[in-house]
């Protein structure tokens, strides 16, 4: 029993050295190495297309986009909706590898947001986000949900999980203001039919 007690106090006594020296060990700070950014001096500008696909084509000339390029299997008037409420165009197509899922959103026969799904099993955020870097420079707003490169006239973002989405901002941000002149007419109507009682 004494050669036990002993035993653990020697124990004891190393674990304080130990931990004493480890803490003196860890004091000093090792320099981080410095950051060295991907993004180029001078970035090309925020994209409006990719490949033959771009914002602004028509509905004709989209559809043409689509059954020249091998990335995608569109079906002709099958992926085509309109949208009566909107008074908008889809354009809903797949893709054989790289990319999974396509949308493409129109108004006014006009191209205003593209979309594509990419095939995680055959490229990864990281690579997507690292192309976009170097090519137009940091991202204005980065959060774990999303990249986003902006210009005046276009929008680009990289969601997760891995969805690309270009967007024709002027046409949207009219949009936008339409949508909540219609919402504020609509209100007005409603106050004006509710003091009817």
């Amino acid at each position: 029993m004494k050669k036990l007690k002993i035993f653990l106090l020697l124990i004891i006594f190393l674990f304080l050295v130990l931990a004493t020296h480890a803490q003196e060990t860890f004091d000093h700070l090792i320099p981080a190495p410095p950051f060295r950014s991907l993004a180029p001096e001078n970035p090309e500008p925020v994209p409006r297309q990719f490949r033959s696909l771009s914002l602004g084509l028509s509905l004709d000339e989209l559809r043409t986009a689509l059954i020249r390029d091998d990335l995608f299997h569109f079906r002709g008037d099958r992926d085509v909706s309109f949208l009566p409420i909107r008074e908008q165009t889809l354009v809903e197509t797949t893709g054989p590898s790289f990319i999974r899922r396509a949308h493409f959103q129109l108004t006014g026969e006009v191209v205003y947001i593209m979309s594509f799904t990419l095939n995680t099993r055959l490229i990864d955020h990281y690579s997507v986000f690292t192309s976009f870097v170097r090519r137009y420079g940091e991202p204005v707003s980065l959060n774990p949900m999303e990249a986003v490169w902006e210009s005046e006239e276009t929008r680009v973002s990289l969601e997760r999980p891995l969805t690309i989405k270009y967007i024709d901002r002027t046409v949207f941000d009219r949009l936008v203001r339409d949508s909540r002149n219609l919402e504020d007419r609509q209100m007005l109507r409603r106050e004006e039919f509710l003091a009817e009682f």
